[in-house]
């Protein structure tokens, strides 16, 4: 469908790419991987048609459709949200249009007339068209990805320029999806979606019979939806079967067979050097100390990858002692002018908890982290620290504290102590200041790099109650990864806001969900609270003990022992699950390669070769549907063993 052939790019003096080739089928779900800055965002540009290589070019199929979703900077207005993403299907409404407008006409017509005739042969025509583009179905297509991608009935007659940034990069998704182009090009989807509007997009994106390449920093999101990997890597593009995590052991396993070849290359020509050296004075030897220096001019030598940023890493300076209790909301409410975003809200958090906060975009997440945090005083009700309670909380601007003035590393000097000042430059590498670019003042520094260094510096101070909100916006999976290993070794109290799964379920035994005015407890991770409302979706009673709108009544030894019991009970069973699913999603990608060799004609006309082929398809689908009831039973079975563990 796509083939990029021999694209050559070059900004000043930074080669993108050198010769770059790939093929994109009718089908792929390619997942576009790479540190920052390796030009993933310019190569979806490029094949978007929005940016021209140096040389090269990118052959497309006729009749292809391409639909880009860019990471920001999309902004509409002047009409409602619904006419807006209704606009994206503007074939359909138009031929609906059309064909009310000829209908009316026919009255006027004699039923005689040739004219007559020839408008019900088109009525007929564009009707068929119509019935084929499920056309009485547009308003609940555009109402059902519009809920799905978290927006409610009553935002459908509102402007969009209401909208702010975060909800007009909803409404772009929502007509590309609408427009279902033959490939999808997408960049950070999931920047601006919540959980369960992630959660929605992924299901949609697995039933989406055209190609998609996405850009993702997210790695549960892109283990999801892709099943190949492009990894952009020095100026080339290399291609894995699988998705991301079976990308990172693919290419873990292809980076060591490089060193070793490597090595093994560089002590052959050590060897051959040291003949040469020996014996070059010798004329006995001369013919063959030249064939030596011949083929060792000859030899293209094998590079092995560059330092593996993953290997950095740091760790919080040691949180002073804290109280059993760290902080108490009592009775807290909180306003806006009449938009109210909390009422008697009472919580506490105990020393050493591992919590993530959870919710709809606009629920009031960020609020309650200000709230917590004592940057934001409750309207009503009280907030009380407990006993030697040191406090680090990351906002979502943070930046705009940062010093203009200073360079990248004075900003993290000025408030490291002790031994944080001899990892300074380990640090900043994590979170890719890496060079020269530690001397860059922060007046230059774009929005993501300020975002960068401003979470930087607030982990060198000493605290033992942790808020970070969104702090893995602007990081790539490297840097994550370092940030991650760092808090599952900080021994304190934290709080983390993040729509980032595989981010947090490592790291959280306890969730938050805030939705407009309430806060429910669940215990376990990340996992177990999609597991819980799921089940709370299907309408099961059980779910409603499970979670609570406040901490429950038993001593946190008791919560971690029934934690562990139900994490212990559950594991075998999510194993499987996982497995199935990846059975699942291997089907499903086999059964829509054979349904598009079936679109084409020909397909049939290949006597035994044709019966084989069906004989295959049928099978893959028989095993589609034993494993998704196998699948629906394991969920069963999970979400019974869950409600009962949780009820004890």
């Amino acid at each position: 469908m796509l083939e990029l052939e021999g694209i050559h790019l070059r900004y000043g003096h930074q080669v993108l790419f050198d010769g770059v080739g790939a093929v994109i089928g009718p089908h792929d779900r390619a997942g576009l991987v790479g540190l920052n800055g390796t030009g993933k965002s310019t190569l979806l540009k490029m094949i978007a048609g929005q940016v021209e290589p140096d040389s090269g070019r990118v052959v497309r199929a006729r009749n292809m459709t391409c639909g880009y979703l860019p990471q920001d900077g999309v902004e509409c207005h002047g009409r409602t949200l619904f006419a807006e993403v209704e606009h994206a299907l503007d074939d359909i409404v138009a031929l609906r249009r059309a064909v009310d407008e000829v209908s009316a006409r026919l009255g006027s017509l004699d039923h005689a007339s040739a004219d007559y005739h020839d408008a019900l042969l088109m009525l007929a025509d564009w009707e068929r068209q119509l019935e084929d583009a499920e056309a009485h179905k547009v308003a609940s297509r555009v109402e059902c990805v519009l809920l799905g991608l978290g927006f409610c009935m009553a935002d459908m007659g509102r402007d969009t320029g209401e909208f702010s940034g975060g909800w007009q990069m909803r409404i772009a998704l929502a007509r590309l999806l609408l427009r279902e182009p033959s490939l999808l090009l997408m960049d950070e989807p999931t920047n601006h979606l919540d959980v369960e509007s992630q959660r929605w997009l992924e299901d949609w994106l697995r039933r989406y019979r055209g190609a998609l390449i996405v850009v993702s920093h997210d790695r549960a999101f892109l283990d999801t939806v892709c099943t190949r990997t492009l990894a952009i890597h020095r100026g080339r593009i290399e291609g894995y079967a699988g998705n991301f995590s079976h990308y990172e052991e693919a290419s873990a396993a292809r980076r060591a067979q490089l060193r070793t070849a490597a090595a093994k290359q560089d002590r052959q020509i050590a060897k051959t050097q040291a003949f040469i050296d020996r014996f070059r004075a010798k004329a006995t030897k001369a013919a063959q100390v030249q064939s030596r220096i011949k083929a060792l001019a000859k030899v293209q030598r094998v590079e092995a990858e560059e330092e593996d940023f993953t290997a950095i890493t740091f760790r919080f300076p040691p949180p002073p002692p804290s109280g059993q209790v760290v902080l108490r909301l009592g009775d807290v409410g909180k306003s806006y002018g009449s938009h109210r975003v909390f009422e008697h809200l009472d919580l506490v958090l105990e020393r050493n908890e591992r919590i993530a906060v959870v919710g709809p975009n606009g629920a009031g997440k960020s609020t309650l982290a200000r709230i917590l945090a004592g940057s934001e005083p409750p309207t009503s009700g009280t907030r009380t620290e407990g006993h030697n309670v040191a406090i680090a909380h990351f906002a979502q601007h943070q930046a705009g504290e940062l010093d203009p003035a200073l360079d990248v590393f004075e900003t993290v000097n000025a408030v490291a102590t002790g031994e944080g000042r001899t990892h300074l430059r380990a640090l900043l590498g994590a979170f890719l200041f890496r060079g020269d670019d530690v001397y860059k003042k922060v007046a230059v520094l774009s929005g993501g790099e300020r975002n960068r260094l401003a979470l930087a510096r607030l982990l060198l101070r000493p605290f033992n109650c942790l808020i970070l909100d969104e702090p893995t916006n602007h990081l790539d999976m490297r840097s994550k990864a370092v940030l991650a290993e760092a808090i599952r070794h900080y021994s304190g109290t934290f709080i983390i806001i993040s729509h980032d799964r595989a981010f947090l379920d490592p790291l959280v035994t306890k969730v938050l969900e805030v939705n407009h005015g309430t806060i429910r407890v669940h215990h376990g991770n990340i996992t177990y609270y999609l597991a819980a409302t799921d089940l709370g979706r299907q309408g099961q009673s059980a779910h409603a003990s499970a979670s609570q709108s406040h901490p429950v009544a038993d001593s946190p030894r008791e919560r971690r022992r029934r934690t562990a019991e139900r994490n212990q009970r559950l594991a075998p069973l999510r194993k499987q699950l996982a497995q199935i699913e990846a059975r699942v999603a291997r089907l499903e990608s086999e059964i829509a390669v054979w349904e598009g060799k079936m679109s084409d004609p020909e397909f049939f006309k290949k006597g035994s070769n044709t019966k084989s082929a069906m004989d295959s398809y049928n099978t893959a689908r028989a095993e589609l549907e034993t494993a998704c009831e196998r699948w629906a039973a394991l969920m069963e079975e999970i979400n019974s063993l869950d409600a009962t563990a949780r009820a004890a």
